[in-house]
This record gives structure tokens, C-alpha cells and sequence, in this order.
């Protein structure tokens, strides 16, 4: 069953609630494009999926190591922050990964982002804001934007890999 409620639809089945997104495809495209990516998007019908480029562009995106002391002054400018593990842009419905080319070699200037159009009902923004369709725009501008200009912290080791910043390991010298 669907019902609105104040702004936003809400899924029932059974005992469970969810929040669905009504993101439009072609929205999100145009974000895509004017915070300077190259996009191609993919709609299902509990997420979008897309494939970020900027090939133009010199510099690897502003994906860093959290962790490395060296990317500090890109930590203390950070608003986005990644899971390493799982891809999840923590307190967003995005999951970010790597994107590869036919290598295997990860690509410094792509990345693939999913966005999840259903969420639980109890989910929130920071400041316990509640996530609309009016809300998760600017949202998804001001990450794409991170990923460009200021930097998105990666937090833990596993499968999103750094892209800027010192990103190999360092080795001991004993």
C-alpha cells in the first residue's frame, strides 16, 4: 500500500514501513552535469544507478584516505564521508564504488553511484531532517561537488579504494 505523508510516499507491506523516493532520471542527469560530470544513468525501480566521468579533467577525484595523516587538511574540509567496507555515503541513501577499467585498474577520474529510492521509514539526514525528494537534491549537488572540489573521505579499508591524496601504502624499512 501507498500513502503520502507530508511530502514524501510510504510503502507498506505488513509490519513494514518504507519511504520511496520519486527521484526523476533526468533530474538527477542535470545535477550530474552541472557539478561537471560526464553521467549515465540507469533507472530501476528501487534505485538509480550512474556511471560518473570527468575525463577532461587533470586531477584525480577528491576521494581520499581518511585515515592518512598526510590528507588532513582534506579531512578537516570533509562533509561526505564513505564506508570503505560497504560503499555507503554514511547518512545518505547513496552507495558510492570504484569504477574499473577492463584491467581491473581503478579509474581516477570515474566512479559508479547508486541511489537507493526506497528507504526506512525511520531514516534521517543529520539534524534529524526527514529525506524528500526536495531535500535529496541540493543533497546529491553538494556531494558531486565534493567529489570535485573539496574532497570525500574515505573511512576504512575494503572495496572503495582512494582515489587523491597519498594513496599508496607505506612500507617499513625494518
Amino acid at each position: 500500500m501507498r500513502y503520502n505523508n507530508f511530502g514524501m510516499q510510504v510503502l507498506q507491506a505488513g509490519a513494514h514501513k518504507l519511504i520511496y523516493l520519486e527521484l526523476q532520471p533526468e533530474m538527477v542527469t542535470n545535477i550530474a552535469r552541472q557539478a561537471g560530470f560526464e553521467t549515465k544513468t540507469k533507472d530501476g525501480q528501487r534505485f538509480i544507478q550512474l556511471e560518473l566521468s570527468a575525463p577532461e579533467r587533470q586531477a584525480p577525484l577528491r576521494l581520499f584516505d581518511a585515515a592518512d595523516p598526510a590528507n588532513l587538511g582534506w579531512f578537516s574540509r570533509c562533509i561526505f564521508y564513505v564506508d570503505g567496507r560497504s560503499g555507503t555515503v554514511m547518512q545518505t541513501p547513496m552507495t558510492l564504488a570504484n569504477k574499473r577499467d577492463r584491467g581491473g585498474r581503478v579509474q581516477r577520474n570515474s566512479v559508479l553511484l547508486g541511489i537507493s529510492k526506497e528507504l526506512p521509514a525511520t531514516f534521517r539526514l543529520p539534524g534529524k531532517q526527514p529525506l524528500t525528494e526536495q531535500v535529496f537534491y541540493p543533497l546529491l549537488f553538494n556531494f558531486l561537488t565534493a567529489l570535485m572540489k573539496t574532497g570525500v573521505a574515505v573511512c576504512g579499508g575494503g572495496s572503495v579504494q582512494p582515489l587523491a591524496g597519498r594513496t599508496e601504502t607505506l612500507v617499513s624499512r625494518n
